[in-house]
C-alpha cells in the first residue's frame, strides 16, 4: 500500500499532471490520518509527521512519487450573499465573535448548516440559503502558518466577551 510522504500546498503544483484524488470530509481533512482510498480505488496509508488540515487542492506525495489531490466533500452549509464589502466584513465578524466558523469567500460568507446559525442569521436580519458545498473555514487568530499553511497552534485561554466569560478548550484533532 503506498504511503503518504509530503504534501504539496494547492497552487504550489500542476494539477492538470495529478491523475487521481481522494475525496474526504472534513473531519478526515483536520484528523489527516488513516487509509484513505482515492477515486481510482487505491487505498493510500496517511501518517503525517505534522499536526494541520489539508485543504481542497492540496496534493499529497506517495511514496512512489505519485500525486493525489485533495477533494473536500460536500456539507450542508448557509450561504449569505453580501454585495457590500463592509458589510460582508461587519457580518464576518459577529458570526467569528459568537465563534461560528466562517468561509470568507468574494461577496458571500459560509457556515455550517445547523439550528443555532440559522437563528442567529436571521436575528441578524440576513437571508440565507442552504447549499451543499465543501466547507473551508477561516483558520482564526490562533492558527499560525508555516510555509506550507498547514501548521497550527492550540491555545488554552479565557477572555471577556461583552461583560461575560469563555474559556476556550482547544483540543488538537490531529
Amino acid at each position: 500500500m503506498p504511503r503518504v510522504t509530503s504534501i504539496l500546498a494547492a497552487g504550489s503544483y500542476d494539477p492538470a499532471g495529478v491523475p487521481d484524488s481522494v475525496i474526504l470530509t472534513r473531519s478526515q481533512r483536520h484528523a489527516g490520518r488513516g487509509v484513505f482510498v482515492t477515486t481510482n480505488g487505491t487505498h493510500i496509508a496517511f501518517d503525517p509527521p505534522a499536526s494541520g488540515a489539508l485543504r481542497m487542492g492540496d496534493a499529497l506525495v506517495l511514496d512512489d512519487s505519485r500525486l493525489v489531490e485533495i477533494v473536500a466533500e460536500a456539507e450542508p452549509l448557509l450561504e449569505v450573499r453580501v454585495p457590500d464589502m463592509g458589510k460582508l466584513a461587519r457580518l464576518a465578524w459577529q458570526l467569528g465573535d459568537r465563534h461560528i466558523a466562517v468561509q470568507i469567500l468574494p461577496k458571500r460568507l459560509r457556515v455550517s448548516r445547523d439550528s443555532i446559525a440559522e437563528e442567529l442569521l436571521r436575528r441578524l436580519g440576513v437571508k440565507a440559503i442552504a447549499i451543499e458545498a465543501p466547507f473551508e473555514p477561516e483558520g482564526g487568530a490562533y492558527r499560525v502558518g508555516s510555509a506550507t499553511g498547514h501548521d497550527h497552534e492550540h491555545h488554552d485561554h479565557a477572555h471577556d466577551h461583552h461583560g461575560h466569560d469563555h474559556h476556550h478548550h482547544h483540543h488538537d484533532e490531529h
